[in-house]
Order: C-alpha cells, then structure tokens, then sequence
C-alpha cells in the first residue's frame, strides 16, 4: 500500500483514466491530443515503478509481472487508432448543423478542460508517489540479494503480505484485457467505416459508372465534331448568344484545342468565316477551357479567313495572336497572313508583317522557364512571293527588284516560282521587254514550268503576236512539259481574238485532260473573248458549238444577248430572248432547272433598254409585262424614264400597268408618275379621280408639286386638255380644300388661275393684234 492505495488500484487508476483520455479524442480535437501526449510520459514511468515495487514483494512473481505489464502498442495500432479519430471527426463535421455544432463545441471544450485538469492533478500524485517508491526499492535493495532470475528478494519477507495486492493485480488483468478487447474491437469499427467512406468517395469508378460506360471512340468524336460544324454553318448568322451556347453544350464534345481546331477547319472549308470567329470567341470566354495550343487554333482561324479573302479580318486576328506568348506566330501563322494579304494587294500591311517577324515582341512577356526564348524570323520564299502576289495586284514594278534584293542579302537564289512571279508583275506593269529579258535568266537556271509559259503566252498576246505564242507552247511540249488548264485557256483566248476560233476549239481536246472547270465555263470565256474583238459571228458559232457537248448557262446567254444587241442584231437577240422564255414553260421539277435557262432580270433590262433605244413600244410593252410576270419589280431610276416615254408615245398601258403593280405591292408611287396620271385622268375627262391622285398619293415635301412645276406641267401638257377642264380643276379643288387642307391641291389651283389669266390676256392681245393688221388693211 502507498498512501493508502495499492499498487494495482493506482495503476488501474491511471489506465482508466488513459481510457477515458482515448474516449475523449473524439470530441476534444486537437487540444485533446495535446493532452495525451502529456499522458504517455508517466505512463511508462508508472510501468517502471510497478515493476520493481512487484520486485520488492516477491521474487518469483516480479519477473512474470515486469513482463505482463510491459504494454508496447505497435505501428500498425497506433495508424488505426489515428485513422478512427479522423474518420470520427470527419462524421461529428458533416452530420451536425451549425447551430448544434457551435453549442457542442463550447460544451466539450469546457469537458476537455476539465478533464485535462484532473488527468494532470492524477499524473503529479503519481509522479511523487513513484519516487518514493524508488526511495524506499533502493534502501531495501542494500539489504536484499539477488536471486537467479534477476529479481530483487528481501531478507525476513512472509508470504501473504501483498495478498490483497494479488486480489489487485487479477483484477487489473481483467481490466487490461477487457481494455484490450474494447480497442480491438472499436478499431475493427472505425477501420470498417473509413472503408465505407473510402468506397463512397470512389463511387464513380465502382460498377455503376466510369468504367461501367464504353469510352467515347475517335470516329464517334470526329461525327460529334462534323455534326456540330454542319450545325454551326447552317444556323442563321444573327442566332441569339444563348442559342449559340446551347448548340455548343448540346454537342456532348469535351473542347480542347484538337476539337475547336476540327471545328474551326471544317467551318473554314465551308467558307463561314463569321462562324470562325465566333466560335473562338465563345471559347475563350469559357473559364474550364485551358488551351495550350491556342497558336495552333489561332492558324486554323487565319487559313479559314484568307480562303474568304477576308484580309481586314484576317489582319486583325493577327495582331490578337501578338498580346500573348501562348498565341505568338510562328513562320505557319507568318505564311498564312502573307499569303492573304499578298492575294489581296496589301502591300503596306504585307511590309509591317515582315518588320513584325524580325523584330522582338512589343509586349513584354515572362519567359522564367524558356529564357532564350526568341520569337524573331526571317521571311522565306514564300513571304516574298506573296509580296509578289501584292505588286501583281497593285502594278508595282519596284517591288519585284526589292524581292530580288532581299533574296540576294540572304543569300538565296531565287526559284522558278519567282522567277514566274516576276514576269507576272512586269506583264501586269506593262514592261513586255522586262518578261523576256527574266525568261531568259529562267532559261539559264531552270526548266521553264507552265507558269511561265503561261506568263509568256499572255505577253504575246498583249503584243499581238499570235504564231510566236503558238511556237512558244510547242517548245513547252517538245521538251516534255504538261501546260495546265490556265495555260490552254489563255492560248485559245488569244486564237480567238486573232479570229481564229477553229483552231481554239482544238485546245477544248488538251483542255478537258488536265481541266477542274466545267465546260461552259470555257466555252463563256472564249465567246467573251470573241465578243472583246468585235467578232460576233466567232462568238455566235462557238455558242452553238458549245450545245453538243453542254447546255449554256445563264451567264453565256447573257453574254451572247448583250453581245447581239451591241452589235446592232436586235431579232436575233430577240429569238434568244424568246427561247428563254419558253424554256420555263418546259420547267415541271427541279431538277430541270440544271438543263433549262430562264431570264433573270439582268436579262430583262437588256432587252428593255434596246426596246427603248430602237422604240419598239410593242416590244417594250411585252418585255415589261413579262418582267412583272416573272416576279420582277418595278425600278424607278431604271424602268420610270422608258415608261413616260412609251406614254408620250402613246403607250399609256405601260403608266396603267406600273401604277397597278405599285398599288398591290403597297410601294409608293414615284412623283412623276402621280402626275402623268393625274394629266392622264384629266385628259380623260375625270376631274375627280384626277385630284383623288393628288390627295392620296401627293408628298409636299416633293418639289414636284410646287407651283412652279405644276405651271410648267401645265404649259407642257395644255393641247391635251380641253377648255373647260382647268375651269372644273378649279372649281372641284375649292371644294376639296373647304373640307381638308392639301397643298398640293392649293399650289395647283393657283397655278391653274395663274395659267387661265395668262391664256386671256394672250388672247387679247392676239385679238388686238389682229385687228390693228385689218384696220391698217382698210
């Protein structure tokens, strides 16, 4: 007993008090482990001394009780232990509401502080009782001996005197087995339910879900990918941003840079460029959307823009690439604004593009991890053919020399390709000496390709030098070279304007071999050719040619009406005309449309014009109505001249046939025609319905029915009238006026009166005239 206590009760008292301790971890938090921490030392301390007081009182006994309350934990209790006080706080956080859990924490922090109180006031008894203890084991131990097991023996000990010691340490037995059962057992539980928690967590990858699903293959991706791109060029181009969005989401495509690059190239091969832009605009404004090659996107998007030929917008999604190093261009991204701004003839642009590639970025970038980095190049061949492309387009002869120049400080030879380029801009300039004088230079380096000789041709012709353009394609083919379509085209174009169309129908044969175009497309050009000479008879036998092997199009029957009408053949324009009237008759389905031709309205302003200028009102009048007929409408800056001309003429069913087709389309007649009916109803003897012409149709704010213009309608138009009808305009216009105020009814009134006073006193004067010649007779 020490101090009324025995060793066993005090060491139960301490394991239960570490037990309580362990129960508390689950509800004191971090504080709370501090405290067990503090527990532990003594503990061990506490096992020391139990073990030599058990020494003291019996040799035999002390060994087998310095083995049995040895207590040890291993790792791998200590890792369920801490596992089961995580998972326990895990569950107190989520389960319990804001309001419980704020009053929980008061209470167990005031529970955890009391208990950490009594825990320490427990272990400083037991620390001071432990060392007398130890006080007492070492005076004994100087009188006490050895025995062979190591333990100490007291000299005069009897048995029985930790009898009720003994009592104590069964039942400390059953309390540390009892406590090693409960934690086995508690352990077992929270490993179990972090498990759970475990296999919770990772639900998605259990049988019902990721790996459940089949993965999404490639084909079936690039089909999403086409289906939403076809989606996109098909949608109006005015579609709301919500709508937009939501055909985007419904695509099911997860956006990276290699599915907006597929949407990008199929809307570009598509030719919506619009779509183009509008697409990388919504994706970057996506937060989840993290590119990294965004440079890649950006090119796509520039391609699609120079197969537009939109070079403005092409050009400014350029200068967007600058603003960050992820989008800087490369030499693809270089080649494909040269190429666009070459095609359009923007030079100027063209030249800052080159400053920009040899130039160091404007905009600083932090380049930490790549810090040679240096976006800064030098143009290459194509570059300067593109600058080419622009002096083409522009007849910019000095910017050939300064391609010349720059490849020469390079040290780079030029190729046939610009060689072709060149003679190109020197054609387009007008400077035929400077072509021969590179085609030699080519003939010294190269193997003249079909460029060239296409360049050639052309130059030929331009001098007029038919045969020497035939000799140069010969030489072409003598040594093995295939000319292209463009080559053949331009040769026969060229034998066309020499009038000698029969020998161009021969190329048609080395045409079609190596030709992407239709053949009415080159029949077209050749008739057009003809027509630019003033050749019609070439021009209408190749357009009957062209009808055993093609139908012509809309395009080569307006080529060969205008041509028939300058040349002064107005019947056979007008039997051209007619044939394309009864071929909508034969139109029954859709598909007719591909062989049969009908007039457009190119074509009936044509022939309207030639009507007018021969005055053939007849067939003017039966144009006209078969325009109206065909759903073409009335012009007024074309169409309104012709019509009071026909009237003046005396085809007033023209005026009557305009004004009924402006009232049933709700258009508002012209000035001029309200007035033309106006007269034309008065000249009819209509008073009435003339002036119902000016209060429903008559604008005040149009000069045309001033005073001064109705006076000189008036003046104009007085031998159509008869004598009392200005009489009746007057008298019916006041009346008109007493209920509604109408200017141009007042203005025509008084110009009216104006005109009347003016005829009598002409009159009179005519009359005074008269009678001063017979009296002077007299």
């Amino acid at each position: 007993m020490i101090g009324g206590l025995s060793v066993s009760e005090s060491a139960i008292e301490v394991l239960s008090l570490i037990n309580y301790t362990h129960t508390s971890f689950f509800h004191g938090g971090s504080s709370v482990l501090r405290g067990s921490v503090a527990v532990i030392a003594p503990r061990r301390k506490k096992q020391k001394i139990i073990a030599t007081r058990s020494a003291l009182s019996d040799g035999g006994a002390g060994a087998v009780l310095d083995k049995e309350f040895d207590f040890e934990p291993s790792f791998g209790d200590y890792l369920k232990a801490m596992e089961s006080v995580k998972t326990d706080r895990d569950n107190n956080n989520n389960n319990n509401s804001n309001s419980n859990s704020n009053n929980n924490n008061s209470k167990s922090g005031n529970n955890t502080s009391r208990k950490q109180r009594i825990v320490k006031k427990n272990v400083r008894e037991e620390e001071e009782k432990g060392a007398d203890v130890a006080t007492s084991a070492r005076r004994e131990s100087r009188k006490g001996v050895v025995s062979n097991n190591g333990a100490f023996i007291r000299e005069g000990s009897r048995k029985g005197d930790f009898r009720d010691d003994g009592v104590s340490l069964e039942k400390f037995k059953k309390q540390d087995k009892k406590l090693k059962a409960y934690t086995v057992k508690k352990s077992v539980s929270r490993e179990s339910e972090f498990m759970d928690m475990e296999r919770a967590a990772f639900k998605s990858l259990d049988y019902e879900g990721v790996i459940d699903k089949p993965r999404v293959s490639k084909v079936d991706m690039d089909e999403r990918i086409l289906k939403l791109a076809k989606c996109l060029n098909g949608a109006d181009i005015d579609i709301p941003e919500w709508k937009f969005s939501e055909m985007m989401r419904s695509a099911q495509i997860r956006f990276s840079d290699h599915s907006t690059l597929r949407i990008v190239q199929i809307l570009g091969k598509l030719g919506n460029w619009r779509r183009v832009l509008q697409v990388i605009e919504w994706i970057q404004a996506r937060e989840r959307y993290k590119s990294h090659r965004i440079r890649h996107v950006y090119t796509a998007a520039l391609d699609a823009l120079g197969k537009a030929r939109r070079p403005v917008e092409a050009l400014n999604l350029f200068h967007r690439m600058l603003d960050q190093m992820a989008s800087y261009p490369d030499m693809v991204a270089y080649h494909c604004i040269a190429v666009t701004l070459g095609q359009a003839g923007h030079i100027k642009e063209l030249f800052d593009v080159i400053d920009i590639m040899r130039s160091p970025p404007k905009k600083k970038f932090k380049t930490e991890f790549l810090e040679k980095w240096d976006p800064r190049l030098e143009p290459d061949v194509i570059v300067y053919n593109s600058v080419l492309n622009a002096c083409v387009r522009r007849e910019k002869w000095e910017g050939a020399f300064w391609v010349l120049q720059q490849l020469g400080q390079q040290g780079q030879h030029p190729s046939s390709t610009t060689y072709g380029l060149v003679m190109e801009v020197m054609l387009a300039c007008g400077k035929y000496n400077l072509v021969h004088d590179f085609f030699k230079k080519v003939q010294k380096s190269y193997i003249p390709n079909a460029l060239i000789y296409k360049v050639l041709v052309n130059t030929l012709w331009k001098e007029g030098k038919t045969n020497e353009a035939i000799m140069a394609v010969e030489e072409m083919e003598n040594r093995g070279i295939v000319g292209n379509a463009g080559l053949y085209y331009d040769l026969a174009r060229c034998l066309c304007s020499a009038g000698r169309c029969h020998e161009a129908l021969k190329q048609i044969d080395k045409m079609c071999k190596v030709a992407n175009k239709p053949l009415v497309v080159t029949y077209t050009g050749l008739i057009q050719a003809c027509l630019e000479s003033c050749d019609i008879e070439s021009g209408a036998y190749i357009f009957n040619h062209m009808k055993k092997f093609c139908s012509p199009n809309l395009v080569t029957c307006n080529i060969m009406l205008k041509g028939f009408l300058d040349n002064g053949m107005f019947e056979e324009a007008k039997h051209l005309f007619i044939m394309l009237l009864e071929n909508s008759n034969s139109i029954k389905h859709e598909e007719d449309y591909k062989v049969k031709v009908i007039p457009d309205i190119y074509s009936f302003n044509t022939m309207l014009d030639a009507c007018a200028i021969e005055k053939k009102w007849e067939d003017l009048e039966f144009v006209y109505e078969q325009m109206l007929r065909y759903g073409h409408h009335f012009n007024g800056k074309r169409h309104l001249r012709m019509i009071l001309d026909a009237r003046r003429a005396g085809k007033e069913e023209l005026l009557e046939m305009t004004w009924k087709h402006l009232v049933e389309t709700g258009r508002d007649p012209p000035p001029l025609i309200v007035t033309e009916m106006f007269c034309v109803r008065l000249e009819q003897g209509d008073c009435a319905a003339a002036l119902s012409y000016l209060v429903n149709f008559a604008y005040v704010e149009s000069q045309v029915f001033s005073r001064k213009s109705w006076s000189k309608v008036l003046v104009e138009n007085a031998h159509r009238f008869e004598e009392h009808a200005l009489d009746e305009v007057v008298r019916e216009g006041n009346i008109l006026l007493a209920g509604n105020e109408n200017l141009a009814v007042r203005h025509l009134i008084e110009s009216c009166k104006e005109f009347q006073r003016a005829k009598r006193s002409s009159t009179e004067v005519e009359v005074g005239r008269i009678f001063q010649t017979e009296a002077a007779l007299v």
